[in-house]
């Protein structure tokens, strides 16, 4: 079965995209739900246009997310946390203290889940945050946690 994509679908394709698929997946899944219509003729020229906006968005997305990388890529961001003698803090820093400690220093918004920690920081020192902005915007945020006193 031959359908167009209305929305982005996971492991399938992106919005627009014309693709063949199997007959039980787009007669059961994918034009029920709304996420495809079967391809014709005229369906052509809307799936042309949903193309041209996905990569003029895309493209607006992706020059926007470099320049939140030029702005924090120099930047060291500091956050201050109760520790013991050793170094070991007594709570944990985590993604949303990184975001809210991002937006206080620079003034740039970033989202909690664009940050990509394994396990919530728990010692003093440097640390380096892997940041994924866009698909093609990847950077390491530099945070530093000191003590408090």
């Amino acid at each position: 079965m031959r359908v167009v994509l209305r929305v982005d679908v996971e492991g399938v394709g992106k919005k627009g995209d014309v693709l063949d698929v199997a007959d039980g997946f787009g007669r059961n899944y994918l034009v029920p739900k709304g996420r495809a219509i079967k391809a014709t003729p005229g369906v052509q020229a809307q799936a042309d246009a949903m193309r041209r906006s996905r990569d003029v968005k895309d493209a607006r997305d992706r020059e926007g997310a470099e320049a939140v990388a030029r702005k924090l890529v120099p930047l060291v961001i500091k956050i201050p946390a109760r520790a013991g003698r050793e170094g070991r803090l007594f709570g944990s820093v985590t993604a949303a203290d990184i975001a809210d400690a991002v937006t206080a220093q620079s003034g740039v918004e970033l989202d909690r889940r664009r940050l990509h920690i394994d396990e919530p920081i728990k010692t003093l020192g440097s640390h380096e945050i892997p940041v994924k902005l866009h698909t093609d915007v990847e950077f390491r945020l530099n945070v530093e946690v000191v003590t408090d006193r």
